[in-house]
């Protein structure tokens, strides 16, 4: 093959590469920037800053106590979802041994006690025995059929609590909704925000990957209301979802505005006393008949009154 023909077909692939690297680019703005403004700290802040929520780094968005109770022996390895990390961070700093934590600057070591893989990769990990202890919200009915496949029985303790919520652009006119109205928008009964109030556009409604905490906890809120997948999400005005200290505190909200529901805001009170419709709770999950008494006594640590007082202080509700 001759020099010319072999850069000539380089020069093919390069630029389809880069017309593939365009489109997802598009489909980013496509999808995002209409619930997000393009400049604003949310559209800049798409996916957790892993580094801000290291252990023994003096973090400032890392709560803890130490002089508690520390574990030595068998340290049980803890995994989580996103929009829990803060929780569990500060639980590892104040009770697990520094050395157990080793993070390379970009993702945690092998051999690290501490991991980020996320909902659905921390459900998989605590079946498969590569987790001791996850934090959590509500498994899915796959996530739950997986460990009974694979003959694990998982024991979720409460051990906080937040709130699903839904957001939409700040310049959407729509402030409040309805849980049948949010049942409608999914099952593809209301199409447009003039139906609620709202312009004449359509509603693009945004969906999350399955099995992720905020999609498991959508289907959780349907029930036997089938999700109807949305085509218009390229033409529409979306509406999102996730839970309220992702958006408002690891985010920082960043253009867009969270609905009240039923005209019920998600504040610390109301997700505390019940009134807000949606709120769930946060769960310690580890695996039935588990051996390791460190697994017990970092469980025992998340309800102490300090174990309590890192989840608020890391923005969501004590539970006790």
């Amino acid at each position: 093959m001759d020099k010319k023909k072999l850069a000539n077909q380089l020069a093919v692939i390069g630029l389809v590469v880069a017309l593939f690297a365009g489109l997802d680019i598009a489909i980013c703005q496509l999808f995002i920037k209409r619930v997000i403004s393009h400049h604003s700290p949310g559209m800049q802040k798409m996916s957790v800053e892993v580094e801000n929520y290291v252990p023994f780094t003096n973090s400032d968005n890392v709560h803890s106590y130490q002089g508690v109770v520390t574990l030595d022996g068998d340290i049980p390895r803890i995994d989580g979802a996103a929009a829990l990390l803060p929780v569990y961070a500060g639980f590892v700093e104040s009770i697990y041994p520094e050395d157990s934590v080793i993070f390379n600057g970009e993702d945690y070591d092998p051999s690290s006690a501490m991991h980020y893989t996320n909902t659905r990769g921390a459900y998989k990990d605590i079946v498969d025995g590569n987790a001791d202890i996850i934090i959590c919200a509500q498994p899915s009915d796959e996530q739950l059929a997986y460990a009974e496949e694979n003959g694990v029985e998982l024991e979720m303790v409460p051990v906080g609590s937040d709130a699903f919520v839904f957001i939409v652009n700040s310049n959407n006119p729509v402030s409040d909704i309805t849980i049948e109205q949010i049942q409608d928008i999914y099952s593809g009964n209301i199409t447009n925000w003039s139906e609620l109030g709202g312009n004449n556009v359509p509603i693009a409604a945004m969906r999350r990957n399955k099995n992720s905490g905020s999609e498991t906890a959508l289907e959780k809120l349907m029930g036997d209301t089938p999700i109807v997948p949305d085509y218009t999400t390229l033409f529409g005005s979306p509406i999102g979802f996730s839970f309220r200290y992702y958006v408002t505190g690891m985010l920082g909200e960043g253009g867009v505005k969270i609905l009240t529901i039923n005209g019920i805001a998600p504040t610390a009170e109301t997700i505390a006393d019940g009134t807000y419709p949606v709120a769930g709770n946060i769960y310690a999950i580890y695996r039935k008949g588990e051996t390791n008494e460190n697994v017990y006594k970092a469980v025992d640590f998340m309800l102490s009154p300090e174990g309590q007082k890192i989840v608020e202080e890391s923005g969501y509700i004590p539970i006790c």
